[in-house]
C-alpha cells in the first residue's frame, strides 16, 4: 500500500512541474516581456516608442499614401523574428494581403502606425502576439519582432 502512495505522489509531482506554457504566469511572462524588448532596443541601439497596449514601434520612413483603420485591408512585406534573431516567418518581397482584423493585436494596432510606403519595425510582447499557448512553431511567451514594409492600404 505505501508504494501506491509513493507512486500517487510521484504523479502528482511529475505533472505540476510540467513546464508546459499554459502555467506561466501571464504577469511574470509581461515583465520578461518588457525586459526582453528594452534590453534588444538598448543592444541594438534601437529608439523606439512605446503605446498604451505595451506595443513598441519604430518608424523608419512614414510613407505618403493613407494610415490604414483598423479594419482595412492592407499589402505587407514582412520578416518576423525572435530577440536572438532567429527568423520564424517571412513573406516575399511583394508581400501578403490581408484585413486587419485577421492578425494578431500587436499587428492589428501596430499597422496603424504606418502610412502606405511607411518602413519600420513592431516589436510585440505576447499578450499581443499569440499569448502563452505555444502556435506554429512559435514558442507561448515569445516576444515578436516583425520588419514591417507596407505596401498598400484599401480603405
Amino acid at each position: 500500500m505505501k508504494y501506491v502512495y509513493a507512486l500517487v505522489i510521484c504523479m502528482l509531482v511529475i505533472s505540476c512541474s510540467s513546464s508546459d506554457s499554459s502555467s506561466k504566469d501571464p504577469s511574470l511572462v509581461a515583465i520578461e516581456n518588457e525586459a526582453q524588448i528594452k534590453a534588444y532596443l538598448k543592444d541594438n541601439n534601437i529608439q523606439a516608442t512605446k503605446s498604451s497596449s505595451g506595443l513598441y514601434y519604430r518608424i523608419e520612413s512614414q510613407g505618403a499614401g493613407n494610415y490604414p483603420n483598423r479594419t482595412d485591408r492592407v499589402t505587407v512585406a514582412y520578416k518576423g523574428y525572435y530577440t536572438n534573431g532567429k527568423v520564424f516567418d517571412q513573406s516575399s518581397a511583394s508581400g501578403v494581403s490581408f484585413t486587419l482584423t485577421q492578425v494578431i493585436p500587436g499587428w492589428t494596432e501596430g499597422i496603424t502606425y504606418f502610412r502606405a510606403g511607411g518602413k519600420g519595425q513592431l516589436f510585440i510582447p505576447a499578450s499581443l502576439g499569440y499569448g502563452l499557448n505555444d502556435y506554429n512553431g512559435i514558442p507561448g511567451g515569445s516576444v515578436l519582432i516583425f520588419d514591417i514594409n507596407l505596401i498598400q492600404v484599401q480603405n
